[in-house]
């Protein structure tokens, strides 16, 4: 009796803290999305490069920590099998999962009558999101499917890729930071903290410092509610004997992704549609350039095929995405939720190849 009380104490404190590191994700989620409006407004940038760089490189942080710990840290061969599979897992969390959740929102917000059934974009900047992913995502198939051969030097092959990666992300950000601004962007709802200090964010030294001060704080805490959530997860995953690969592939980013997603669920619901969405797929042209580079310098990128397979089907769901886009007038919710269906079928064959 005493070992299945115990049990059942130690199940309800998992339990207990997971749901602690959920609270404090959405709560500094709603805090950061709060602060970064008011840092791109301050710094005179449009809601793309808000969006795209602010939002999305900052909440990119967290599952850019993972696979650095686990390829530097780790053992040799574990290590690096998960640092490879965190480094692909986060983009195709972003590019199926995180459109699902964000179908979710907008399908709440049109039927409560809050919002229309579609995306409102700027067309220019989504399009070159999707663009810059998938060229650089097909950069890092065509390395791990070269890996494969035994004959080729695939250390040359891979520094002249990260090279590349590298490069090409540095011209994103100067294209998008010279977006311009315009008379939508400057809508911010009032800055929690000159809420409660008084004063007027938009002069002077000190309201840019209590917004750099919001910004940061929120940081912190989405940090360590997603630290609290990954520790709980990963204990659970222990206990019940799942492989470091199915944690590397969908434990660790859906812990690690809760940031973007969060983050655009309530820009959704306000109708920001090019921050939501410019904060996801601004994390995909990060995750595919700085943490794939990471990989490409510092292991072998010898991927195995649930790897590869994580990549076709992300650039797929991004094809899909971008034509939307392009030729259906923005994206619909219906969209967004069938990008979902893609990884169930990827959780599918992850169970089966492994």
């Amino acid at each position: 009796m005493i070992g299945i009380a115990g049990a059942r104490a130690v199940q309800l404190t998992v339990v207990l803290f997971l749901l602690a590191g959920l609270a404090v994700i959405l709560l500094s989620c709603e805090i950061f999305t709060n602060g970064i409006e008011w840092l791109g407004r301050r710094l005179g940038l449009a809601e793309t490069a808000t969006g795209s760089v602010l939002a999305a490189v900052g909440t990119a942080m967290p599952e850019t920590i993972v696979p650095l710990i686990a390829i530097f840290l780790g053992t040799a061969s574990e290590g690096e099998e998960i640092g490879e599979g965190a480094i692909l897992g986060a983009p195709f969390m972003l590019g199926t999962l995180a459109m699902f959740i964000g179908g979710i929102a907008v399908w709440y917000g049109y039927r409560r009558g809050r919002r229309g059934p579609r995306l409102s974009l700027r067309k220019d900047h989504a399009e070159r999101d999707m663009k810059y992913f998938m060229v650089a995502y097909s950069l890092a198939l065509v390395t791990g499917l070269i890996g494969l051969s035994p004959s080729l030097r695939h250390s040359f092959i891979n520094y002249g890729a990260a090279m590349v990666l590298l490069l090409a992300y540095g011209f994103y950000l100067n294209k998008t930071l010279r977006d311009e601004a315009t008379e939508k962007d400057n809508t911010c709802p009032a800055l929690y903290m000159c809420r409660i200090t008084k004063v007027d964010p938009e002069k002077g030294r000190i309201g840019l410092a209590l917004i750099l001060l919001q910004v940061l704080a929120a940081l912190l805490g989405i940090i360590v509610g997603a630290k609290i959530f990954v520790n709980e997860v990963q204990s659970v995953s222990s206990a019940v004997g799942i492989p470091p690969i199915v944690l590397a592939f969908l434990i660790a980013p859906i812990a690690t992704e809760l940031p973007e997603k969060f983050n655009s669920v309530i820009w959704y619901l306000r109708s920001k549609d090019t921050l939501g969405f410019g904060n996801v797929t601004g994390a995909m042209v990060f995750q595919s350039s700085i943490p794939v580079s990471i990989g490409l310098l510092f292991t072998s990128w010898q991927l195995e095929p649930i790897n590869i397979a994580s990549i076709v089907i992300a650039i797929g769901s991004s094809m899909w995405l971008f034509y939307s886009i392009r030729h259906n007038d923005g994206i619909s919710y219906r969209v967004m939720l069938a990008s979902g269906s893609l990884y169930i079928v990827y959780i599918v064959m992850l169970f089966i190849l492994k």
